[in-house]
């Protein structure tokens, strides 16, 4: 009962995905026929999720005041059916999750509170049932009721139902199981109206069931904790038969069609669990009453009430039960607004129903606020009537002011005067064992207050607890303070084997090894054999039941003490507010102060990019300088080379000249040479 889905690979169990996104428990999983898409619901919404992704499409959110019962795919189809808590039947496209149609809500008859659902394979016709004997069938192609089926009046509501498929029915599935209130699955014919078999009964009661895919098996999770696996064939022969050859259609079962006047008896035997039976059931078929008056209507209320009954409870009580609803209509007392952090409970309900009591009983009286034991006393009635919270807080205050009396005299501390009076009646039926707890140094505020303040929920288990409580509730206040020492007197042999404190307190603080009866009839002699002068009857006044009307004043508690520490509690609750508020503050202001410092680091981080880039570009720049540098200086070398080269090849060309105008004299005297420079001119 997580607030998400788990979906785990069927062979190797290893997790696949976690899809949260819940805030209550989910109730049902539908999966669509092509694998791809899963729906989730939970009384407060419905989320559409994308099985390839495991991410969530889309999500159904509701009025508060109108919950969710089930939504779910209908077979070989693209349509989504919602069903909620005012019996509102939706249709919508899962596409594009546009509505298609709406059922009407049958505006007359009895009213059938759907909490059961069931659609055939080939998801043409829907049967629902909840609160009633009644279960509604409707056509899902023209939208109406075209049947309502009354079962057996031993059926009041109907938990579960499942059809079952045929092998000649086309998907068009005839037979229908309905799971009742008293854990019996009794097995109909939708057409017929015949009773074929039913499986379960009163001492063997079915909680949940299934059918296979095929229709030969039906599993059932009974109530003692078992699955049992029933053969269909074996219970009955009325399925996977093949049709016969020629039928003639009388009526084509429109939605007008009167069914009023068509009662239905059952002539074949009922089997169960491969047993046969001679009784005869009828289960009849009825049109909704269009004919039904006003005051039948006026006189038909949700819940099972009736307004007759209302009436006459107003004539006798001169007004309807509101006394408690005072008190839960002011809210969560602020003793109890941070319940869970000290006293955690695994299950929400629970520690929801523990919160709206205690806060309930501290709107009554304000000493209840300040009893920091009072969850432990409350706890297990609260686990015992968690489904009448009303009923719960009345035994409880009863609890408190016939078994608790004198219990708050001495608040804060233990009631010293109970404790005592506990260990003189000890002190009288058994010395030696009081004098060993006295040498050892343990107190009755360690041996009979831990069964006090708890009640025995701690050493005892649940039977054993209601086993007392019966009979403190059968007998006079003073029967728990005396259960408490004969509990003491009853465990003698361990208590003398201990010596050290803390094993004295574990042993008040867990279960023992224990005879409940035996501990019940010690209490009894007690009571019988007890002194008048020591006995808890001369300190305990007699039975008193709740007053009507209003619950009665309670005030035996010291008034100023409870008054200071109701103020001391609501200065320290606003100083915690303040606090808090201040710290919210102090995450505002160092929230900006990270969105500064994260602000200053991103630009420093840009300023660092830049100082790069800049250094980069100038890196680029001196590289550019020295190339450009070296190719002039190289640009100047190979100049320079090129003159020295000119001037060595001129000095050399005009040696050999000076060489050729010595060696041949007559040439340059010859006219017929003056045309020849005696120096050549290389450049």
């Amino acid at each position: 009962t997580h607030l998400s889905c788990k979906l785990t690979v069927q062979y190797t169990k290893q997790l696949v995905s976690w899809m949260r996104g819940h805030e209550g428990a989910v109730s049902s999983i539908s999966v669509h026929s092509s694998g791809r898409f899963a729906i989730t619901t939970s009384s407060d919404t419905a989320q559409l999720w994308d099985l390839d992704t495991f991410q969530r499409k889309r999500k159904l959110n509701i009025r508060q005041s109108v919950g969710i019962q089930r939504v779910f795919f209908l077979p070989l189809s693209n349509t989504i059916l919602s069903c909620f808590s005012d019996d509102s039947i939706f249709a919508w496209e899962s596409d594009t999750l546009d509505c298609k149609y709406q059922l009407p809500v049958p505006d007359s008859g009895p009213r059938v509170p759907y909490k059961a659902f069931a659609i055939t394979r080939d998801g043409r016709s829907l049967a629902a049932g909840g609160r009633s004997n009644l279960i509604h069938l409707w056509c899902l192609g023209s939208q109406q009721l075209i049947r309502v089926i009354q079962m057996p009046t031993l059926v009041r509501t109907v938990r579960q139902m499942e059809f079952v498929p045929d092998s000649f029915d086309g998907g068009a599935n005839q037979t229908l199981g309905v799971l009742s209130q008293d854990g019996v699955m009794r097995f109909i014919n939708i057409h017929t109206c015949k009773l074929l078999f039913h499986v379960g009964s009163h001492d063997n009661a079915i909680t949940a069931a299934a059918v296979s895919p095929s229709g030969r098996h039906i599993v059932a999770i009974m109530d003692n904790g078992s699955i049992n696996i029933y053969s269909v064939q074996s219970l009955t022969q009325e399925l996977n038969k093949p049709p016969p050859s020629q039928v003639k259609v009388i009526s084509g079962g429109k939605a007008d069609e009167d069914f009023s006047n068509i009662k239905v008896k059952v002539r074949s035997d009922i089997h169960r669990a491969a047993k046969s039976s001679d009784r005869r059931t009828n289960v009849k078929i009825l049109r909704p009453p269009f004919g039904s008056g006003a005051e039948e209507k006026e006189n038909d209320l949700p819940a099972g009430l009736n307004k007759k009954r209302l009436v006459a409870l107003l004539k006798g009580f001169g007004e309807y039960p509101a006394k408690y609803s005072s008190l839960t209509d002011k809210g969560l007392h602020t003793a109890y607004l941070s319940l869970s952090d000290k006293y955690p409970i695994k299950s929400q309900k629970l520690q929801r129903g523990l919160q709206r009591l205690l806060s309930a009983l501290a709107h009554w009286s304000a000493i209840f606020g300040e009893v920091e034991y009072l969850p432990l006393i409350a706890f297990p009635f609260v686990k015992l009537f968690q489904n009448n919270p009303m009923l719960c807080f009345e035994v409880v205050a009863t609890v408190l002011v016939n078994c608790c009396q004198h219990w708050f005299e001495y608040f804060p501390n233990p009631p010293l005067n109970v404790l005592s009076m506990a260990e003189n009646v000890l002190a009288h039926h058994d010395n030696e064992l009081l004098q060993h707890l006295v040498d050892c140094g343990v107190t009755s505020q360690l041996y009979v207050w831990p069964l006090l303040e708890t009640l025995f929920s701690e050493v005892l288990t649940r039977d054993e607890w209601l086993r007392l409580f019966d009979n403190v509730f059968s007998n006079s206040p003073s029967f728990l303070l005396m259960a408490c020492v004969s509990y003491v007197i009853c465990c003698r042999g361990p208590l003398l084997l201990c010596s050290q404190k803390q094993d004295f307190e574990y042993f008040f603080h867990h279960r023992n090894n224990l005879d409940v009866g035996a501990m019940i009839k010690e209490t009894y002699r007690l009571l019988s054999n007890t002194p008048p002068e020591i006995h808890p009857r001369t300190l305990h006044s007699d039975f008193t039941p709740l007053t009507k009307g209003q619950y009665p004043v309670f005030n035996h508690y010291p008034e100023f003490i409870v008054e200071y520490q109701s103020k001391e509690r609501e200065r320290i609750r606003l100083q915690e507010m303040e606090y808090l508020r201040e710290r919210g503050l102090l995450a505002q202001e160092e929230e900006k102060l990270t969105q500064q410092r994260a602000k200053l680091a991103a630009m420093k981080r840009e300023l660092k990019v830049k100082e790069l880039q800049l250094l980069d570009a100038t890196r680029r720049r001196f590289l550019q300088h020295e190339h450009d540098l070296r190719a002039s200086q190289i640009q100047r070398l190979e100049q320079e080379i090129s003159r020295k080269v000119s001037t060595a090849l001129f000095i050399h060309v005009t040696r050999i000249g000076v060489q050729r105008a010595t060696t041949f004299p007559q040439l340059r005297n010859n006219p017929k040479y003056k045309c020849f420079p005696t120096t050549f001119n290389i450049c």
